[in-house]
């Protein structure tokens, strides 16, 4: 504490003389920024740079655009890849090109990290968890936690826990919806769904997040406002010029740092309640009765309460959010391209009303879908990398040590260079083809490095064979007895935002129409 007191009072001084400059900088031009940040794709153009400030007006003007702002720039740059600077000559480089992201998640791995930027920004939410850790620890996280991804597990999954919560709690809330046209958010209908999923197969814990009489977006749990506000502005806090301004803020305990400390003591204080309550468990039987990650990470000899609460907030944000993010844009991409939706249908009744594992696992032309929509509104559409030491990347660019380099999957996913002339459809067909004996649709999977959706590499995800088949058993149970119809202002294209997850903005509301059988 007495270190950062010192640090303050050598930065001040600094901040105040720059901040004239700065000011002159944002006055004389932001009105010209704002006119460029307006303007239509065709004029698109790699941001000016000035001195001190670099590109954090241009930057600062397209916030509300962020993600799709960066994609058009990548989309204009010689190799897919452009710098783009920051504050006092921080620097980060922007890649959409499938060499750089094989050089940097494979060939290159121990030398592009999460970095100290990365974790020390999201330390405060997710500690030292899986996704915000280097090296042993996590090694030792992901060792674990691969347990978790055997087929015996995925079986169980689809077989067991997706599908009870699908006919327990989220069919009837549908079939209610429906009889009396009540509008749902469907996208928080989503989250609850997966949050219980997440929580029943890696904790052995079910939070009953999804039940009928929680069905309307009104009545949200503490725990859930909280979460949500964690996120958000652990988030928010890459976006800002500095990462002095944060932990100013944090220090005083003033304004959105004081709303992000509440919200993480009521995160952490459910996800310790989720460990003391499986750490009673396993006391009071000798016997192992469950199989599930948590109790794995408290037998495996590492039960420090802070190591393992970080490890559950870090697969709460895996199993929820990614999940649903990628179901949420699937349904609103399924009602503007009717003619996809009746060739699931028609996949779905091929299949038993009780759809075990084989069965969802042969949704073929289901697997290319959900794909396909993933390409277009991917549930993580950036990602950082920190380089350790200088490099080199594939397409001759420096890159100094310490900087920042983000490969950007939303954009990889609209390349025409990478797919075509009509990447702008939504096409599953683009990942099938025929066999010729039987004629049956064949999944054929792109490049990972073409599509990072689920990372690749030594960090690819864990979790991926079962995420499609819990999004695949849930897509079953849907659109086989329902249509999912957006409100009259979701017809037009929704805002695309993220965090650490990308959503839909202002949420996904819908009314459910019962399909005749």
């Amino acid at each position: 504490m007495l270190q950062l007191e010192v640090l303050l009072l050598y930065l001040l001084p600094v901040l105040l003389l720059i901040l004239p400059i700065i000011l002159f900088f944002l006055t004389k031009s932001n009105k010209k920024e704002k006119q460029l940040s307006s303007s239509s794709s065709n004029n698109i153009t790699i941001p000016k740079s000035y001195p001190l400030i670099g590109s954090y007006l241009s930057y600062k003007n397209n916030l509300h655009r962020r993600i799709q702002w960066l994609s058009d720039i990548i989309q204009i740059s010689p190799s897919a890849t452009f710098q783009l600077d920051g504050a006092l000559g921080k620097r980060q480089i922007i890649t959409g090109n499938p060499s750089t992201v094989q050089h940097i998640l494979k060939n290159q791995f121990s030398n592009y990290q999460k970095g100290t930027s990365f974790t020390n920004t999201l330390s405060d939410f997710l500690g030292t968890g899986i996704f915000n850790t280097d090296g042993q620890n996590w090694k030792f996280q992901r060792q674990i936690a691969s347990h978790e991804f055997n087929t015996k597990s995925i079986r169980n999954f689809v077989e067991h826990i997706v599908d009870t919560e699908l006919t327990n709690r989220l069919i009837p809330i549908l079939n209610s919806s429906s009889q009396i046209n009540q509008i749902l958010d469907f996208q928080d209908i989503l989250q609850r769904f997966t949050f219980d999923n997440i929580c029943k197969i890696a904790f052995g814990f079910d939070p009953e997040y999804l039940t009928p009489s929680a069905s309307s977006s009104t009545n949200r749990t503490k725990f859930a406002l909280a979460y949500e506000d964690a996120m958000e502005i652990s988030c928010k806090r890459f976006r800002l010029p500095l990462p002095i301004i944060w932990k100013i803020k944090k220090y005083f305990n003033i304004g959105s740092e004081k709303r992000l400390k509440e919200a993480v003591t009521e995160v952490r204080e459910f996800a310790k309640n989720i460990v003391r309550e499986k750490k009673r468990e396993l006391e009071e039987t000798s016997l192992l009765q469950t199989e599930d990650m948590l109790s794995r990470f408290l037998s495996s000899g590492h039960s420090e309460e802070e190591f393992v609460t970080d490890m559950v907030i870090s697969f709460i944000l895996a199993g929820k959010d990614t999940t649903s993010a990628a179901l949420t844009w699937f349904f609103w991409l399924l009602w503007k391209n009717p003619h996809v939706e009746e060739e699931i249908v028609k996949e779905v009744r091929k299949k038993s009303e009780s759809l075990v594992y084989d069965e969802v696992k042969e949704m073929v032309y289901t697997h290319a879908a959900l794909s396909e929509s993933m390409r277009l509104y991917p549930p993580v559409p950036t990602d950082n990398k920190e380089a350790v030491k200088d490099d080199v990347l594939p397409d001759g660019r420096f890159v100094k040590k310490g900087t920042i380099v983000t490969y950007h999957v939303y954009a990889m996913g609209r390349m025409k260079s990478l797919w075509g002339d009509d990447w702008a459809e939504f096409r599953p067909e683009r990942w099938l083809e025929r066999d010729e004996v039987n004629g049956k649709w064949v999944f054929v999977g792109r490049d990972l490095y073409s599509y990072p959706v689920f990372q690749a590499g030594p960090r690819v995800c864990l979790g991926k064979e079962m995420a499609y088949m819990q999004m695949k058993r849930i897509v079953a149970g849907i659109v086989g007895k329902f249509k999912v119809v957006p409100e009259g202002n979701m017809d037009e294209h929704p805002g695309f935002i993220s965090f650490l997850t990308s959503q839909m903005e202002g949420g996904f509301h819908v009314t459910i129409q019962k399909k005749v059988p």
